[in-house]
């Protein structure tokens, strides 16, 4: 289905893809891991033809559809959700015009042009008939009440949607549209629990070929036969699931690590007994054999250590016993979006907020720490409470890493300043590159390294786990865990969260809404 030969692309100094081969066979359900930054979003936008490699080919299947799932997408506005969903059968439309057009000229032909336009017809009412033409309508409504749209409502204008409901549009529609070859950047990214599940089960019975880019391990499990995995330029293919990859990823960086240690003792007595004899006509012949042989070793080199993120959040002072509490407080804004609830977040807890997506989650964040009003009712947070919020949003900053932190910390050293962004996992090319244009992760991760300098006694994050590589999320539950203060998460990863909190909240029972 896909060919990638030999290709190598780089940004200035750095080299992104180093002489990368890849192979997609029919059906082959693949999924592409590697840490941030390593160039998967990079790979992706070379196979679809975004960006041209600065060397390698790049050969499609004849005939095959290929549907990209791009977070850029542009949707027009005057446009309904149900409008941009109906555009996945455009070709299916096209034809049917095509065939009313054709029976209009039935009315006045010649009996030879009668047959063949009979055939052309009774052609393309095969092709719609096959292709599920006539129960549409069925399909945007299933498809799109599995990932969530439905509680959206499908006449909502697409203008007025956030980042996260447009991407949902975008992914709906490319699942309609039913292409040869799937392409799919993080696409669990604000799905909640729920359509995770009904977008998995969707890619489990999928009978063509897809590759997705993605940090959700269990979902990575579930769905995948095939892993590329990217490192230090380099592709390396993997047959079984995620599981599976990492045993043997594992296993042969042991084996390299072994070898590469016999190898270096081998070379150190060969550089020993040269030194030695070298000078002594007696043994100045062995020592040139084995100068010769040390000359011609195919040494082994083992790729350097990537910055690990090690985040650590700091606890202020002890807040007063209840730190936040909602008294007949109701979400909202031009209309109400949960009945009336009374709560109190206790110092020292830590709560997970679940619930599909629309219900509030984020609002209920912001209404919590005065950001927006209630919609009614009242909330109040705790005098002594010194809140650090972690937004869902990327920072589209032409500022650098650098400057983006030493402008929040103008007392701190840059020495200080990059030392604390490569504490986050940010290597030196990363702490000098603008913020818009570093991955979902990178960027992430200079978010967290914002609100680790903050002294603080009460940690709110809002999906913090989107975009961050499978090592850095193990970071983040371990500083989840260990900070000694009260803290509110929302996020749709059940294993992420379920060993480090002390209560879950589920919106599903807060809500107005059927769920």
């Amino acid at each position: 289905m896909l060919n990638v030969q030999n290709v190598s692309h780089g940004y200035g100094e750095r080299q992104i893809l180093d002489n990368a081969s890849f192979r997609m066979k029919k059906g082959e359900h693949i999924g592409l891991v590697g840490a941030n930054g390593e160039g998967k979003t990079t790979f992706l936008n070379i196979i679809t033809g975004v960006i041209p490699a600065d060397e390698g080919t790049v050969t499609w299947a004849k005939r095959a559809t290929v549907g990209y799932l791009d977070q850029h997408a542009v949707l027009k506005e005057g446009m309904t959700i149900r409008d941009v969903l109906r555009t996945a059968f455009n070709k299916m439309y096209q034809l049917e015009t095509d065939m009313l057009d054709m029976y209009n000229r039935m009315a006045d032909c010649t009996d030879e042009e009668m047959a063949q336009l009979m055939d052309d017809v009774g052609e393309i009412q095969d092709i719609l008939d096959h292709s599920g033409f006539y129960t549409i309508d069925s399909r945007i409504e299933e498809f799109a009440n599995g990932l969530g749209l439905g509680e959206i409502g499908l006449d909502r204008d697409v203008s007025r949607l956030s980042g996260g409901q447009r991407t949902k549009v975008l992914l709906t529609k490319l699942l309609l549209e039913n292409p040869t070859i799937l392409i799919l950047d993080e696409p669990t990214n604000y799905l909640d629990e729920n359509h995770i599940r009904w977008l998995t089960t969707f890619l489990q019975n999928y009978e063509n070929a897809f590759m997705l880019v993605s940090h959700d391990v269990p979902f990575l499990n579930a769905v995948t036969n095939v892993i590329y995995h990217v490192e230090n330029a380099v592709l390396t293919r993997y047959k079984g699931n995620y599981d599976e990859f990492m045993a043997m990823y594992e296993l042969k960086k042991r084996q390299l690590e072994q070898a590469y240690e016999k190898q270096q003792k081998e070379i150190e007595k060969l550089e020993d007994f040269i030194s030695r004899n070298k000078a002594r006509a007696a043994t100045a012949t062995l020592a040139r054999s084995r100068q010769k042989r040390l000359d011609k070793m195919d040494v082994i080199e083992l790729a350097k250590e990537k910055p690990k993120a090690n985040f650590e959040f700091q606890y202020s002072r002890a807040p007063g016993k209840v730190v936040v509490r909602g008294e007949n407080l109701v979400l909202g804004y031009d209309s109400a979006l949960t009945k009336p609830v009374n709560f109190e977040v206790e110092r020292g807890q830590k709560i997970a907020i679940k619930g599909v997506n629309g219900l509030g989650k984020s609002t209920l964040l912001k209404t919590m720490l005065g950001i927006i009003p209630p919609f009614s009712g009242k909330v109040e947070l705790d005098y002594y409470a010194e809140p650090a919020y972690f937004e869902q949003e990327h920072i589209g900053s032409s500022k650098t890493a650098l400057y983006e932190i030493w402008d929040m910390y103008p007392s701190m050293t840059n020495p200080a300043v990059r030392g604390v962004l490569a504490k986050c996992g940010l290597t030196s090319r990363h702490i000098e590159t603008q913020c818009k244009v570093l991955s979902g992760g990178e960027n992430a991760k200079v978010r967290l390294c914002a609100i680790m300098l903050k002294p603080m006694n009460l940690l709110v994050l809002d999906e913090p786990t989107n975009h961050l590589d499978v090592e850095a999320k193990a970071s983040l539950k371990e500083a989840i865990r260990n900070f000694k203060g009260t803290v509110i998460l929302v996020s749709h990863e059940p294993e992420f969260y379920e060993d480090i909190v002390t209560d879950v909240w589920n919106l599903e029972n807060w809500t107005t809404k059927i769920v």
